[in-house]
């Protein structure tokens, strides 16, 4: 057996395949607050940041194929993230008048205490990824740069599993997440938040050894998820996390181990799926910010 793994660093930012570059960056700049990272834009990639927090617009090969249809929240291949929000009333409707589809059913949801008491609601962009706006009144983001606007940074990313005990074990003994906590959230507010009839969810917090963008695993008990669908790394529902790692070696070695499918992107970096498919690019941190 392999050694244990080193904490993984960090998620250091998300990556979304788009077919309209243009339309995807005006949708996360003028609609969530998105700002772009520096100089970083080529012809076919656009780097915007919210609150310090890295979001790669990636362009999709015409060959990629669409968000899947139907969409439910529960789907196999269901992967977004949760925007972290200083006002609901305000972020939602300016999502509203973007003409974003919605997920929710009847606007934000306020969950009750035992999940949290925050207060969601979940939607999707132009090119059907899932989206989330989350409202903690018990806690506030420490952005790293100042931002204008309800919206303050990108919060976490949270991915559906079908095996929970296989999906922690791939992030915890390959990648070295840590469970930081679970809960099981259903009801009406979970209903209305899923736009699902009778949801049952466990949704497992895993975190990383530097502060930063979270990780949720997230189980439906009920209702039961569509079949699994192979989604290739290019398609359009392919939502990538790149988490940086101490030791890319040690991750190729349990990738190994565990007959995990992996494919070596670059000298530092390596593209691999998960227990239920979900692709994630791994590299390894500079030993100057180790």
């Amino acid at each position: 057996m392999s050694l244990p793994p080193p904490p993984a660093l960090r998620i250091a930012r998300l990556a979304l395949r788009v077919t309209d570059l243009e339309r995807a960056v005006a949708f996360y700049r003028d609609t969530l607050g998105f700002a772009a990272n520096g100089d970083c834009r080529r012809q076919d990639m656009a780097l915007l940041s919210l609150g310090g927090r890295e979001l790669a617009l990636v362009s999709a090969d015409p060959a990629a194929a669409p968000y899947p249809e139907p969409r439910v929240a529960n789907d196999p291949w269901f992967q977004h993230f949760a925007i972290a929000v200083s006002n609901m009333t305000e972020a939602y409707q300016r999502v509203r008048r973007s003409g974003a589809e919605p997920i929710s059913r009847a606007g934000p949801q306020l969950l009750p205490p035992n999940t949290g008491a925050m207060t969601a609601y979940k939607f999707r962009d132009p090119e059907g990824h899932p989206l989330e706006l989350s409202y903690d009144p018990h806690r506030a983001p420490a952005a790293a740069v100042a931002v204008t606007g309800p919206f303050l940074a990108i919060d976490h990313t949270a991915l559906a599993v079908r095996d929970l005990g296989a999906a922690l074990e791939f992030y915890t003994a390959v990648l070295g997440f840590a469970p930081s906590g679970r809960t099981l959230n259903r009801g009406p507010e979970q209903d209305r938040l899923d736009g699902l009839d009778g949801a049952c969810v466990d949704i497992v917090a895993l975190a990383t050894a530097r502060s930063g963008l979270r990780l949720e695993l997230l189980h439906y008990r009920s209702p039961d998820p569509a079949p699994p669908r192979d989604v290739g790394p290019g398609d359009i529902a392919a939502t990538r996390a790149t988490i940086e790692v101490e030791d890319l070696r040690q991750v190729t070695d349990a990738l190994e181990e565990r007959r995990r499918p992996w494919t070596a992107t670059s000298s530092s970096g390596l593209l691999a799926r998960d227990a239920d498919g979900h692709w994630i690019e791994v590299t390894e941190a500079y030993s100057g910010s180790k």
